[in-house]
């Protein structure tokens, strides 16, 4: 019997309207455009400003135009996994909140959390479910509301994030396309560096928990820039020597959006050119969970079918990774499956 694997058949994304530029930031804290730029790459990014809006609000469009684009209903999506540091509440999961809105009435699904690597970790979880035999049709979405978690007093974190959500569809491939492989680590001494202080089991929200800040997101910067490049850039040139590939049988580097130095330093490691590399960090900054999917969303056009892509990513906590995925389909077959 064939091996059943798991090929992305489409993509859908979202962000908001409202453009949180560098100029505007100016006017909020200490900083200027220059200095944002050289350092993070970012220029603008998207808040979700409207009251009453959560990031289950950003991945219901992104879902909808992933189902118009393959021409299916939302009832057909058997799983749906939302990828997210920013759920909509504690519980239920963001996921069900999803399929509700959308009428997914035949899926079950969850909310998986590891920070920027969520994407992976989910696509990961997806694809073994629809090798499975099981699952025909599994929504991966990775969505974060980090404007929600951002202290806009704080000059360190809030140049870095925007809000935005990104989905793929995994069906059943019989053939070469699909997701091939995937290397993921997690070290949980790295929670030090990069967290939420308050509002877990741990530390239960109070009056002097939200006083003293304990709800926005920490970062102590230069552990966490050191261990994004080297975790982010080793996990990509393993997974091509696992695979006995190296840059030149690569079409795409599809990164995490964190920092462009981070970014130039994961391509050089895997001896890659730039013009191979999908960036938009100047247009979004770090959506978190939803950077790479947004990658595939506004590249998609220049994907063609059998193109070997690297995406990777390094998250909070830490947690780190890359996977090898063949692309499936030309943009212009109208999302036909492999």
């Amino acid at each position: 019997m064939q091996k059943i694997t798991a090929a992305i058949t489409a993509v859908g994304g979202y962000v908001p309207e409202y453009r949180l530029t560098n100029a505007i930031l100016e006017t909020m804290i200490d900083t200027n455009d220059e200095w944002i730029k050289t350092r993070t790459g970012v220029e603008e990014r998207r808040i979700l400003k409207d009251e009453g809006l959560a990031t289950s609000d950003m991945c219901v469009p992104a879902v909808l135009e992933l189902c118009k684009k393959r021409g299916i209903l939302p009832e057909e999506i058997d799983c749906m996994i939302v990828a997210t540091v920013t759920a909509d509440m504690a519980f239920p999961a963001t996921a069900n909140i999803v399929c509700d809105k959308i009428g997914a009435a035949n899926a079950w699904g969850f909310d998986l959390s590891a920070a920027c690597s969520g994407f992976l970790f989910a696509l990961t979880t997806g694809s073994s479910l629809i090798e499975s035999g099981r699952y025909k049709k599994v929504v991966i979405v990775g969505a974060d509301k980090m404007s929600a978690i951002v202290d806009y007093t704080d000059r360190t974190t809030c140049i870095l994030f925007g809000d935005g959500a990104g989905a793929v569809l995994l069906e059943p491939s019989a053939d070469d396309n699909g997701v091939k492989d995937s290397l993921l680590k997690s070290d949980g001494s790295g929670r030090k560096y990069l967290y939420q202080k308050a509002g877990g089991s741990l530390k239960p929200a109070s009056i002097e928990t939200v006083k003293a800040k304990e709800h926005f997101i920490f970062q102590d910067g230069q552990p966490v820039f050191k261990a994004a490049v080297k975790g982010m850039a080793d996990a990509a040139y393993d997974l091509l020597q696992r695979n006995n590939l190296t840059g030149d049988d690569i079409a795409w580097l599809v990164p995490h959006q964190a920092n462009k130095r981070i970014i130039d330093a994961t391509a050089n490691r895997m001896g890659l050119s730039l013009d191979k590399v999908m960036l938009n960090i100047q247009r979004y900054g770090n959506t978190t969970a939803a950077t790479i999917p947004l990658c595939l969303w506004d590249f998609e056009n220049k994907l063609k079918k059998g193109d070997s892509i690297v995406l990777a990513a390094f998250g909070g906590g830490y947690t780190w990774g890359a996977t090898l995925v063949k692309w499936a389909y030309d943009t212009d077959s109208a999302n036909t499956p492999a």
